[in-house]
């Protein structure tokens, strides 16, 4: 993002920004606001929040700063905002720094982190759309839904201090990442199958018996028959049955030692959890 300067009276800010903002989609939300302001600079994520240098006009920064005040996105929640005035850099255009430890302009700060998002609908869309190259992906995410709190190992919220930094992106989803008009813009627990964490079942020794879409029909073909399964999630595992065969969730409650005390239910929506048992108000 580049344009001409301008004989206008130029100004640069420091804002710094603290709440939910990271993991958020802040980062591209700012840098798509700086190109339709024509404002300059960058924003970095810091260990207190989101970091941003602006230069531009007056009324420009203005607008700018109107708009990450009253335009956030969806998930994020501003809890302060302040900036200060700045020598002008004469930068001509904006830029995603990236995040180090050592980045402490806003170490004072508090943080907060976004919750793990359930699916959005342009990535259910994907899911199960057989043409898409994510189609029946259960890791699937975008900027605005996926793991977020359960796979971050310490801040800034960047993917090198996430639980995915050992999955290195394949070409396409690299594309996806650096590409400003793409929904996964910065979307840091980016993947796909080519690249990212995949599906497989062991059996009760730790033999690995099935990937894919195979593991996960086995895995039901295991609840039907009145198996417990240990299922691998972001936070830990969820020991499952099958919650209308009595001897499958007795037989988890005698080995949990959990006699009387409720079990979490899984089902899709609460209209299924009406079709299985009563619900109390």
């Amino acid at each position: 993002m580049d344009w001409p300067r301008s004989n206008l009276s130029y100004k640069r800010f420091c804002i710094r920004i603290n709440g939910i903002v990271q993991g958020v989609g802040f980062r591209p939300f700012v840098y798509s606001r700086a190109a339709r302001r024509q404002v300059s600079g960058f924003v970095a994520n810091t260990s207190g929040g989101v970091y941003i240098e602006a230069e531009g006009s007056p009324e420009n920064l203005l607008a700018f700063m109107h708009d990450l005040t009253h335009q956030p996105p969806p998930l994020a929640q501003i809890t302060s905002i302040s900036s200060t005035e700045t020598a002008v850099a004469g930068d001509t255009y904006f830029q995603i720094h990236p995040s180090t430890d050592a980045d402490t302009r806003d170490a004072h700060a508090s943080i907060l982190i976004c919750p793990d998002m359930g699916l959005c609908e342009d990535c259910r869309r994907e899911l199960f759309d057989a043409n898409d190259r994510r189609y029946r992906y259960p890791f699937i995410n975008c900027t605005h839904c996926g793991p977020r709190y359960t796979i971050i190992e310490h801040l800034p919220y960047d993917r090198p201090y996430t639980a995915m930094h050992s999955f290195e992106m394949c070409h396409s989803c690299r594309h996806e990442y650096e590409n400003p008009a793409d929904r996964r813009f910065h979307a840091q627990p980016v993947a796909c199958p080519a690249c990212g964490p995949q599906v497989y079942r062991l059996d009760a020794d730790g033999n690995r018996t099935a990937d894919g879409d195979d593991a996960i029909r086995h895995v039901i073909d295991d609840l039907l028959k009145g198996s417990i399964v240990a299922i691998k999630g972001l936070g830990g595992f969820h020991l499952s049955v099958n919650a209308v065969d009595h001897e499958a969730v007795t037989l988890l409650r005698r080995r949990k030692r959990r006699k009387s005390k409720p079990l979490a239910l899984m089902v899709k929506d609460i209209s299924a959890a009406h079709d299985i048992g009563h619900l109390g108000t």
